[in-house]
């Protein structure tokens, strides 16, 4: 096709042919073929052996919400409960911007260099859009990522921190299965994931700063009500003294706290994720704590009772899903909304409506 553009009255100026479009497709792309799915035999196999891609795999298989998926997951636990429960579980939380993540990294360093098999399971904020990791702390522990014995898990709470936390406490297992020693759990630091947190782990270490101000008072107490113990963390430059009078300040409010159940007596350290200091002190605590809590018994009694509580929020979150998740009742909600905006029926009636209908349906 000739331009206009070419005639004589546009001298200087000339326009080309086009080109032929090239395909959408790349000719040259290969394509992956899809994974095959392994079995309840093959994971636990894998597992079992350590196998770090096929506990990836299966851990994958524990966070999905897909049906088919979860029935594999729960038979790939049940096969592995008799090989878990050989190690020590910790729980670390602090307020956001207490250094957790470096903390972690500075410890779970320590333990890997000195034989330690470490899994790290962090319940990560998630974005309310994409649903992903806002904070990826896998990619903010750069050394401990690379090391051989240790397996890090950053799980996205996705808006559920209940089910999250069910489902590390599921990772857990996989993981002491594998044969990881020591299963640190790392919270976001807001308050719900602590309690959920706390019911899974044997020690639960409180990460502190100094400077937080009065506005975090009302946290600190709740939380330091569940820790075991608190370690302040950044005791290092100009920052030392204030650490150091931060560690006396908490050991004078724990000192004012009702005995613990375990009888053991909550205290504080102070350490240095950036210089390493003081972190064998806040290990020898925890090693302490585990001592002591199995020479008196109450070591196998709060996994006992972890175990019944896990039971009871599984029921729970079970009674949810089937309730929610039932076509005439999903039919039904937006009816009920209307009616209650429309000021026909008060919240109340409507819930205890709708719970009948629900239970009338399970009867028949």
């Amino acid at each position: 096709m000739e331009h206009p553009e070419n005639s004589e009255d546009y001298k200087g100026l000339q326009v080309n042919e086009g080109v032929v479009p090239l395909p959408s497709v790349n000719p040259y792309a290969t394509f992956r073929r899809k994974k095959r799915t392994l079995t309840v035999d093959e994971y636990v196999a894998g597992i079992r052996s350590g196998n770090i891609s096929i506990l990836g795999q299966a851990v994958t298989l524990v966070e999905s919400s897909l049906p088919s998926d979860q029935a594999i997951a729960q038979k790939v636990i049940e096969a592995c409960l008799p090989y878990s429960g050989n190690s020590i579980r910790v729980g670390i939380t602090g307020v956001p911007g207490a250094g957790k993540s470096t903390f972690i990294e500075a410890l779970g360093t320590q333990l890997c260099k000195i034989g330690s098999h470490l899994a790290v399971l962090a319940i990560d904020p998630s974005s309310e859009r994409s649903k992903g990791s806002i904070l990826g702390d896998k990619t903010r522990m750069n050394e401990l990522s690379t090391a051989a014995n240790a397996f890090i898990r950053p799980s996205p709470s996705a808006g559920s921190l209940g089910g999250v936390a069910r489902k590390t406490r599921e990772t857990i297992v996989l993981c002491e299965a594998a044969g990881f020693d020591t299963i640190l759990v790392e919270t976001v630091g807001v308050g719900q994931s602590e309690t959920a947190a706390h019911s899974m782990v044997d020690f639960f270490l409180l990460l502190q700063v100094t400077g937080t101000g009065d506005e975090l008072q009302g946290i600190k107490r709740g939380i330091m009500e569940m820790a075991d113990g608190i370690a302040i963390n950044k005791c290092d430059g100009n920052n030392i003294e204030r650490a150091r009078a931060a560690r006396v300040s908490f050991k004078n409010a724990l000192a004012l706290f009702p005995p613990t159940e375990s009888g053991w007596k909550p205290y504080a350290e102070t350490c240095s994720s950036i210089d390493n200091t003081g972190i064998d002190e806040v290990w020898k605590m925890i090693t302490d704590y585990i001592a002591f809590t199995q020479k008196s018994g109450y070591f196998d009694y709060k996994r006992s009772q972890q175990a019944k509580y896990w039971m009871y929020e599984t029921i729970h979150q079970s009674l949810l899903d089937s309730f929610y998740h039932n076509e005439e009742i999903e039919q039904l909600i937006p009816q009920y909304e209307q009616r209650i905006l429309n000021n026909e029926i008060s919240s109340f009636i409507a819930a205890h409506e709708l719970l009948n209908k629900f239970n009338s349906l399970k009867v028949s």
